[in-house]
């Protein structure tokens, strides 16, 4: 009897690519045991789609490893900006939104190694998931912007309010048009709440951009670097630069 196998990321930050090659875009990043079917093999490279998001790239063969374990109902992940992790081969980085398989006990289990993680994590959740996201936000502060980036050491717009959410127990689609699909629609910007998701789009009407609404009318977002702007119908206002830099679209409400 043939037993599926899954991908599952051995390592604290992998990139994936559009392409099976070094030089090809980074369209996401895998992070530390984060799972994934196998669509394709190409020499030295494979193709994956992401249990977490439904998204699909190009993880070089290296950085990769294999489980039979099926992919679990419920995953624990780190909320710290990053850990450093002793094991057999010397030290490994954790970064937020790490998962730890089998976690129990400030202990998890990557293939047959057992590790101990000193930090915070998604099992011991505090508050409505709001406030879980908003607790930890000032520590993605300044983190700067990376295409295609999931990391406190580089991240994209997306991939922000991906991960904050995670910290709240909710999972969010990968790109800003996918989120934007996601709750219900807010009517005006008078009726946001804090932890609303704030859309943006071009002159095309595609959806480009997004962050998570903040008391005051204000928006974390990702842009240059993680920041925290001014927000009014019209978008995002730049007080250095004393502009709106990005256009309002639509307002959503996941949680």
């Amino acid at each position: 009897m043939n037993v599926k196998e899954y991908a599952i990321c051995p390592l604290g930050i992998v990139p994936v690519r559009r392409e099976p090659n070094d030089r090809a875009e980074q369209v996401t990043q895998w992070l530390l045991g984060e799972t994934a079917d196998i669509l394709e093999r190409q020499t030295n490279w494979t193709r994956l789609r992401f249990h977490h998001d439904g998204y699909e790239g190009w993880v070089d063969d290296k950085q990769l490893a294999m489980t039979q374990d099926p992919p679990p109902q419920k995953t624990v992940r780190s909320v710290e900006q990053f850990v450093h992790v002793s094991t057999a081969s010397g030290v490994m980085l954790v970064p937020f939104g790490a998962v730890l398989p089998h976690y129990a006990s400030g202990r998890f289990r990557i293939g047959a190694e057992t590790l101990s993680f000193p930090g915070r994590t998604t099992a011991q959740p505090n508050g409505t998931p709001v406030m879980r996201m908003l607790a930890l936000k000032d520590q993605w502060l300044n983190t700067p912007y990376l295409w295609g980036g999931r990391s406190p050491f580089g991240v994209d717009c997306s991939g922000l309010t991906q991960m904050l959410f995670l910290a709240g127990n909710i999972l969010l689609p990968r790109d800003a048009w996918q989120q934007a699909g996601l709750g219900a629609p807010v009517a005006s910007l008078d009726r946001a709440t804090t932890g609303d998701l704030a859309f943006f789009n071009n002159e095309q009407g595609r959806v480009v951009h997004v962050g998570i609404i903040l008391e005051q009318r204000h928006i974390l977002h990702a842009s240059g670097r993680v920041r925290i702007d001014r927000l009014d119908e019209q978008g995002i206002f730049n007080e250095a630069e004393n502009r709106h830099t990005h256009r309002l679209c639509a307002v959503q409400r996941v949680v």
